[in-house]
């Protein structure tokens, strides 16, 4: 197997003792068994030697965009910060007059903005370690700390390496439903799942609180395979990042608006509220729109580093827009490039992505894009159809 990341942030944990007797079915993850053994290779028409070839040339594109960082890609990460910390100190500013209905709408965007751009372009890239060659302490992947109510932490360990390494495979993936939603018909179908309509609705108001929970993996906790004692340790951190969220949001800076504490609170959650239904959005169109492939866990046996690439390749999908577009979405509507090369800084994606959009057309491989609307509409059809048993709408 070959991780997506030659240094992952984290380790996967090694199994435990929990002294506790061992369940083998999982109340809400559990799969449909599978007699499919086939590879990865399998689910194209390329040879082996093809998918080698591919992995080789993709591997010069990321060489290559190594070597050539530099000043000015350091400054595109520093005037976003720059930008960024504007827009919060004017939004927070404007919503202290928020009393003034102008005021309050002017701070409540320009507030919006300034969390999507910390969560999306900065606090994600930085994580993912994509700005570490600068040495810059102040943004670097073992330093930051986000706008957000995950710790840095507990998230790279559930998306560097959970999501990165295992993308889009059933049952190691857990951004593949979040614990919560049936996203693939390799999930065995309970009447639990007649919900997936809401829960998806309730995931996407609160999906900062969604994200920094799903690693709690529950499902494992009410089967007897994770220890309490894991799950305590990361509740404890959970809810210290939580409390020092709520506290800054909805009582300090609140509390500094004195007599309009009212207004500030309502804009602060309603900030949140837009910040944690667009990463929704752009998350969710990058992995499971029509055209994103899943994969089964015995299609991971003996995977190469090309058969890696082929994988990131069919289970993303990119978003169509203009500059603002991509910056507002973290670079993330590029979500292919992205998991070809999570650590190459974001605003690299833009130039590479004719490059692996004509391997794929060279290959005869699908490189799924399209406008955000199109693909949100076809992943709540995806949602809405894995309500029902298999076969049934």
């Amino acid at each position: 197997m070959t991780a997506v990341l030659e240094n992952p942030t984290h380790a996967e944990p090694g199994p435990e003792e929990t002294g506790r007797e061992q369940h083998p079915q999982r109340p809400v993850l559990e799969l449909v068994p599978s007699s499919r053994r086939e590879d990865v290779a399998a689910t194209t028409d390329l040879t082996a030697e093809q998918i080698e070839e591919l992995g080789r040339r993709l591997d010069a594109i990321r060489d290559r965009v190594l070597a050539e960082r530099g000043a000015s890609d350091a400054e595109y990460i520093r005037g976003v910060i720059r930008k960024q910390r504007a827009l919060e100190i004017g939004g927070r500013a404007l919503l202290f007059a928020g009393v003034l209905p102008p005021a309050w709408i002017a701070g409540t965007a320009m507030l919006s903005i300034a969390k999507i751009l910390e969560n999306m372009e900065i606090g994600h890239n930085v994580m993912h370690g994509q700005w570490d060659w600068m040495r810059d302490p102040k943004i670097h992947s073992s330093t930051w700390e986000w706008d957000n109510v995950s710790s840095s932490a507990e998230w790279k360990h559930s998306h560097n390496y959970m999501h990165h390494t295992y993308t889009n495979v059933v049952g190691k993936d857990r951004d593949v439903g979040y614990g919560i939603l049936r996203l693939s018909e390799e999930q065995r179908w309970t009447p639990y799942y007649l919900g997936n309509p809401l829960y998806n609705l309730l995931l996407s108001l609160f999906f900062e609180y969604g994200v920094a929970l799903h690693d709690l993996e529950v499902e494992k906790v009410v089967a007897g395979e994770k220890p309490l004692s894991r799950v305590w340790q990361q509740v404890k951190s959970i809810g210290r990042k939580t409390g020092r969220q709520i506290l800054k949001d909805y009582v300090a800076f609140p509390a500094l608006a004195g007599p309009f504490f009212l207004p500030v609170l309502a804009g602060n959650l309603t900030a949140n509220l837009v910040r944690n239904v667009w990463s929704h959005a752009v998350i969710f169109c990058g992995h499971f729109p029509t055209g994103a492939v899943q994969f089964t866990e015995e299609q991971l046996e003996d995977e190469s580093r090309g058969e890696w690439y082929v994988r990131q390749l069919l289970g993303s999908a990119n978003l169509e827009g203009g500059r603002f577009f991509h910056l507002m979405t973290g670079q993330l509507s590029f979500q292919i490039e992205h998991h070809l090369f999570p650590d190459l800084p974001s605003n690299r994606y833009a130039e590479i992505a004719p490059e692996v959009r004509e391997l794929c057309r060279e290959y005869g491989l699908e490189y799924t894009t399209g406008p955000l609307w199109k693909q949100y509409m076809q992943v709540l059809g995806t949602i809405n159809r894995l309500a029902l048993p298999n076969g049934k709408r």
